[in-house]
């Protein structure tokens, strides 16, 4: 069944190569680091022990064979999975300083990431590539080059020519933080034979929920391979020093009126035209409203901020480096890695990727801050997630401009209310914290000797 899976994947990669010429139209980083791509990186130098150098030192021996640090690779697509992978890698690397970190993306915005979030962190402990394309002829001179120790894939990226490439190189694997939801169960269900391969390459997977383990397990993961940990995006560090710079936002944001601050976070094509008719409904009622209106993608800025022009709104964006003014009625997040203090800075959360079929983003960050949350109905990538924060009042659900113009003023009308909603959710957000730790020591016992 993996034989024809791969033809079909060659066939299909030269629609693959036009797909990301295509969005270097907007974003010309996609048509840069092709190579990386197809599996071309240097080979990773070896690296001296400390007993190697004691030899060396003090009586000039030097052993004839060279060694190299123990690499964890760390596959993540983009943004998302890229930002519940950076708290990972810093809880491992702060207890194992002899390891070397290697990080895939697929995306330039992950790739940003990578480079922005980690490089102070590991200190120049890291390697950051693209991932290969899910090829042998790509992967096996990227995992000749590295030699990896254990690749550490998050959420739901499974690969079977990459696991099976792993495998046969005794390349440890392991599914961190892995969720798969029943309609994607119900796809790897239907090629039963190249998903029970695949999962049989697998170490281990650390899933998020009892009901992911479950339906890994029924696709024919060993149960003895399978545990349930729970989220580790609840892993939310909020320190003192962020909270401080979500406060300065918020004075120079609400300024001399202290004007209520509606944030739309992770929006996505066809939401924002719905947030803004929303907000032209919310300004009938808050005149002074401010709407933070922060894209997901960046190669989105511009074209979001025409369409507030051509609406006639008043705009300012975050990368101009001013304060809005009291008569700027939106400002558009247009920089990266802020949205965290940006959620400690509003009264009320929208996320975006729930009005339309992605699936949804995580609401567990504005949780956190106690700020209470809008959604759409499409939640499949936080199914569970969003039914914690339902169940106590701290998530609401909504299906177009109206309920959404209607939800964000009840709680911008009823300060008692939306404090109240946002502490609930705050309190979700702490009774399931832990799967960060849990996580980390699951990687440990297979990295043991």
């Amino acid at each position: 069944m993996r034989f024809f899976y791969t033809w079909l994947f060659r066939l299909s990669l030269p629609l693959m190569l036009l797909h990301l010429w295509w969005r270097g139209r907007a974003d010309p980083a996609y048509r840069k680091r092709w190579s990386e791509r197809f599996g071309l990186v240097p080979s990773r130098p070896r690296t001296r022990t400390r007993a190697r150098r004691r030899l060396r030192e003090r009586f000039g021996v030097v052993p004839n064979r060279a060694s190299r640090a123990p690499l964890i690779w760390i596959h993540s697509v983009s943004v998302g999975e890229t930002l519940a992978a950076i708290p990972l890698i810093a809880e491992l690397a702060a207890r194992h300083g002899q390891w070397q970190w290697l990080v895939t993306t697929t995306t330039p915005t992950g790739s940003q990431r990578v480079h922005d979030a980690l490089e102070p962190v590991l200190n120049g402990r890291l390697l950051h590539y693209y991932m290969p394309f899910d090829l042998p002829e790509c992967l096996t001179p990227f995992l000749d080059a590295l030699r990896p120790n254990i690749l550490v894939t998050m959420e739901t990226e499974l690969w079977p020519n990459l696991l099976s490439a792993c495998d046969q190189r005794k390349i440890l694997t392991i599914l961190v933080n892995g969720r798969l939801s029943e309609k994607s169960a119900r796809g790897y269900a239907r090629f039963h034979r190249l998903s029970e391969e695949m999962l049989s390459h697998l170490s281990r997977v650390v899933a998020q929920y009892p009901a992911d383990a479950e339906r890994f397990i029924g696709l024919g993961m060993p149960e003895e391979k399978v545990v349930a940990v729970g989220n580790i995006k609840f892993d939310l560090h909020i320190g003192t020093g962020l909270i401080s710079e979500a406060q300065a936002l918020s004075h120079q944001w609400r300024g001399k009126t202290r004007r209520p601050v509606w944030l739309a976070a992770s929006t996505h094509g066809g939401e924002d035209e719905v947030v803004l008719e929303a907000y032209r409904t919310l300004r009938t009622e808050f005149p002074e409203l401010l709407l933070v209106l922060v894209p997901r993608h960046p190669v989105r800025f511009d074209s979001v901020a025409r369409m507030c022009r051509e609406q006639n709104l008043s705009l300012v964006r975050r990368s101009d480096g001013v304060a809005p003014a009291a008569s700027d009625q939106v400002l558009l997040g247009d920089t990266m890695g802020e949205l965290l203090r940006f959620f400690g800075a509003c009264d009320v959360a929208f996320m975006g990727g729930s009005l339309v079929p992605i699936g949804g983003h995580n609401m567990i960050e504005p949780a956190a801050w106690g700020v209470p949350v809008v959604t759409g109905p499409h939640l499949r990538n936080f199914a569970m997630v969003s039914n914690l924060l339902r169940e106590v009042g701290a998530l609401a659900v909504v299906e177009n401009a109206e309920q959404l113009a209607a939800q964000v003023a009840s709680w911008l009308r009823d300060t008692d209310a939306r404090a109240s909603a946002g502490a609930r959710g705050r309190e979700v957000a702490e009774q399931n914290s832990g799967a960060l730790a849990r996580s980390a020591a699951e990687i440990e016992k297979l990295m043991q000797p």
